[in-house]
């Protein structure tokens, strides 16, 4: 079989959203699919709530009962044969954790298992054998799909007490989606929603999009995915007519030397935020610390101009930790005149400048 020249013209989009209970990832789903054009197929697994958005969008709904990955696998061949143009799956965290998922079918197998052993041991190494096909088949399916793929994602929530003008109160925030691990990388674009409705990009393919924060994400998003989706028109390749041996030499063109030729401009690099393991760590050290979202904030507005966490520079990571560990020891010395710390060149290790 030959090669071919690659081309992203036929190319499917697939979008990983991830976000707490409430913070819109229904809406944005819809919002960006009837934006990227054609026909929208629902695959709901959160009892009828996608339905509640008919009335502002065009779509049609398919509402699972069991979460098997089998079920998400056929809805997905039924979306291709239906010649939608879009798919969402709202939400991926059921085949995981639902009713029939992945977590459930490993609990099952490992205790029908557990039968064959004398002791009664249950061996869920072995129950993941099982289940483990099932799920790649599933991602598979995903990838391999001839639709553009938005699936949203649940993540784990989590309390943190802010204070504000003198007044306390919890906010909601998200950690780690629910999913197997690492599934984000089989994905073009994989991001977050915070619960202002602002998009924040993790990890790109596009891009347009790589590192970039997008405040009620729509039109603008789509229309950058679609343009890379598309890529530039490919030109005809060149064709060569060999001379006849008794023609005269062509002759040949000049070429400048190459100390003549501008080298193309390096495109700045994008920022690139905190992964979900490090927020999950920057959370744990600061309660560890005693640090509060106020001091916190704070800290964040005056050394790098952005108010969450989410927004910290991969690059500041060891920086702010190594601020945090300042205040708690500061604290332990009973020094309190010092909020914002010491600047990040004064903090950073190496490996984080």
């Amino acid at each position: 079989m030959p090669f071919t020249r690659a081309t992203k013209l036929t190319a499917k989009l697939r979008l990983a959203l991830a976000a707490p209970s409430g913070a819109g990832k229904t809406y944005t789903a819809l919002q960006l699919a009837t934006h990227l054009g054609g026909p929208i197929a629902v695959i709901d697994t959160e009892r009828g709530s996608a339905s509640k958005y008919a009335d502002l969008f065009a779509f049609d709904v398919i509402e699972l009962d069991s979460f098997h990955p089998q079920r998400y696998i056929d809805a997905i061949h039924e979306a291709e044969a239906g010649g939608y143009g879009v798919l969402i799956i709202d939400s991926l965290s059921h085949a995981w954790a639902g009713k029939d998922g992945a977590l459930e079918l490993v609990d099952a197998a490992a205790k029908r298992l557990a039968t064959r052993y004398r002791s009664g041991r249950e061996d869920a190494f072995a129950a993941w054998q099982e289940v483990t096909p099932l799920h790649n088949a599933l991602v598979d399916a995903m990838v391999q799909s001839r639709v553009h793929l938005i699936a949203t994602l649940r993540t784990k929530t989590e309390y943190v007490v802010e204070t504000k003008d003198g007044r306390t109160k919890p906010r909601k925030i998200g950690l780690a989606p629910i999913q197997r691990e690492g599934l984000e990388y089989e994905y073009d674009v994989a991001a977050d929603l915070d619960h202002e409705h602002t998009l924040i990009i993790h990890k790109s393919r596009c891009p347009a999009l790589a590192g970039k924060v997008f405040p009620h994400p729509g039109k603008e998003v789509a229309e950058l995915l679609l343009a890379w989706l598309q890529g530039p028109s490919t030109p005809p390749a060149p064709t060569m007519t060999a001379l006849p041996s008794s023609s005269p030499a062509a002759p040949t063109a000049s070429v400048p030397p190459l100390s003549t030729l501008s080298a193309p401009a390096s495109p700045s690099s994008p920022t690139v935020f905190l992964t979900t393991t490090q927020l999950q760590s920057l959370v744990i050290r600061q309660k560890e610390c005693g640090v509060s979202d106020e001091v916190f904030r704070e800290y964040l507005t005056t050394t790098y101009q952005i108010q969450s966490r989410k927004l910290i520079p991969a690059a500041q990571y060891q920086t702010v930790l190594t601020w945090l560990t300042h205040q708690r020891d500061r604290r332990a010395r009973g020094d309190h005149t010092e909020r914002s710390g010491p600047s990040p060149a004064a903090t950073a290790s190496p490996s984080a400048t």
